[in-house]
């Protein structure tokens, strides 16, 4: 039986699909937002969404969370048809979204935060905090403290956190550096590393440096289409040759 902390973050074997959309369109109203998106995710990578602002990136995520229904097009995950699904019972089913705003229950301690996410899941309390604190261990110190007075950083440490509880398959996450400065970003990216390999994420970034250091797969979107999918380590690596896709 695995133990919770970093061990017990996730894991089933990498290189198996986790997660495909085929032809997928999304529509505000009559607009059309997302055209004929083709994605796929293996079990254990970390692919990223690039692109400029009103790309698409956040709607993508938003579609496989569920909170938007595509007009056209399948998603599967694990196997299972999920297009349609409400986002609570996709979240049940595995996939956690980590929003862009790092809003957290600002009246709430940290641990009473933790609480509210382990209920639904039936996960014990004291390993939910395990697992926080093996990503992060100075949350210990801050575990009674109200979260308003968290910082951007540990904030964006604690929603993560969050989302790991009850062992989902994949974490979706959306802008997880913005407005952070550098020395708080390498904090994000040292939680992100231990956890890569354990456990799949898609994750919405425009600093081109994280992505570089991060990805397994790169997904450039533009105008609601995805233009290119960059799986070549070499080109993975240097973020100026992920700008000329921008």
């Amino acid at each position: 039986m695995r133990s919770a902390g970093q061990a017990g973050l996730l894991g089933e074997g990498k290189g198996h699909m986790l997660l495909s959309l085929e032809g997928v369109d999304v529509h505000y109203g009559h607009a059309k937002v997302l055209h004929e998106i083709n994605l796929h995710i293996l079990k254990g990578e970390v692919a990223f969404i690039v692109g400029r602002n009103g790309a698409g990136k956040t709607t993508l995520l938003k579609t496989i969370a569920g909170f938007l229904k595509p007009s056209k097009g399948s998603i599967l995950f694990d196997h299972q048809s999920i297009q349609g699904i409400p986002p609570e019972k996709v979240a049940l089913m595995g996939i956690r979204y980590v929003f862009q705003d790092k809003r957290v229950f600002g009246e709430l301690t940290v641990k009473e935060n933790i609480e509210l996410a382990a209920y639904p899941t039936k996960e014990k309390l004291s390993d939910s905090i395990n697992r926080i604190l093996s990503l992060y261990p100075r949350m210990d110190i801050l575990i009674n403290s109200k979260a308003k007075g968290l910082s951007g950083g540990q904030r964006q440490i604690l929603l993560i956190g969050r989302a790991l509880i009850g062992e989902p398959k994949l974490l979706l996450i959306d802008e997880p550096t913005e407005g952070l400065s550098a020395g708080i970003m390498e904090e994000i990216l040292d939680v992100l590393t231990k956890m890569k390999g354990q456990i799949s994420m898609i994750i919405v970034e425009q600093n081109l440096s994280v992505v570089s250091r991060m990805a397994d797969r790169v997904y450039m979107m533009k105008e609601g289409s995805i233009l290119k999918e960059i799986t070549d380590k070499t080109v993975i690596e240097k973020s100026n040759a992920l700008e000329g896709y921008l």
